[in-house]
């Protein structure tokens, strides 16, 4: 008797589980996101060179708040010496409003091969979305903020004086989703200043794998209209990289 009641009560709770978690149960979305990439790299412009280069991307998304971080590497080596070796933070908070979201931004780049080899750029602004579908997304961005630029050392200037402006940034951030496992996306930022004005481009090509692993192929086009003696307007960066993708 004893042995029957223990197993009615058994089933019994089995019974409550499986009703309170369904088979198809599936954890709610998380407000937390994260990108987390690396592949074969290939320079053009003030570099000319083939590495490896590393990108994370982490991003905080609320009803009222987004906080968004990328922080990327690059790094390269012939049999003789280090050709190339870059460092990018980007850093974004994000309070939504009622029309779209007033932002606060920071770029930090150090460039140890670069044109200028540090540049330290702050904005705040404005932004909202002019699309927002569920395949196609795009992001209108402008504000005012201060660059902070180190040119590169050159025999004809050897101790170079730093040059600091205030600017009007822009940008248009576009998404577009192909189809269920591809997507597109392009950036496009433009810092007007007095003394000197950049357009940077970057795009990407993404194509899943499988769950959360994707191949996915990046182009980084900027232009500076005024660099110092010996240096080139474009710089150019080509990525294969593999990608996992983690909520």
């Amino acid at each position: 008797m004893l042995r029957a009641t223990s197993l009615f009560i058994t089933l019994g709770l089995s019974h409550s589980a499986w009703a309170l978690v369904p088979p198809d149960y599936q954890e709610p979305p998380s407000d937390f996101s994260a990108e987390i990439e690396a592949g074969l790299q290939i320079n053009t412009g003030n570099t000319e060179s083939s590495s490896f280069n590393g990108r994370t991307k982490l991003v905080y998304d609320t009803d009222k708040f987004r906080q968004e971080g990328v922080f990327k590497a690059y790094f390269a080596s012939d049999s003789e010496k280090t050709t190339s070796e870059k460092y990018d933070v980007q850093l974004q908070s994000s309070y939504k409003i009622y029309s779209g979201y007033i932002f606060a931004r920071g770029d930090f780049t150090e460039d140890r091969f670069g044109s200028y080899t540090r540049i330290s750029t702050v904005s705040t602004g404005y932004g909202f979305d002019a699309i927002s579908g569920d395949s196609t997304k795009l992001s209108l961005e402008v504000g005012p903020g201060y660059r902070y630029n180190l040119p590169q050392v050159s025999e004809s200037v050897p101790d170079p004086e730093a040059d600091r402006e205030i600017i009007l940034r822009t940008a248009a951030k576009f998404e577009q989703k192909i189809h269920e496992y591809t997507s597109f996306n392009a950036d496009l930022t433009a810092e007007t200043g007095e003394a000197n004005n950049t357009v940077t481009l970057d795009m990407s090509y993404k194509n899943t794998l499988f769950q959360d692993w994707a191949f996915k192929i990046g182009m980084n086009i900027k232009y500076t209209e005024v660099v110092p003696e010996g240096s080139k307007q474009t710089d150019t960066v080509t990525t294969f990289n593999l990608l996992y993708t983690f909520k």
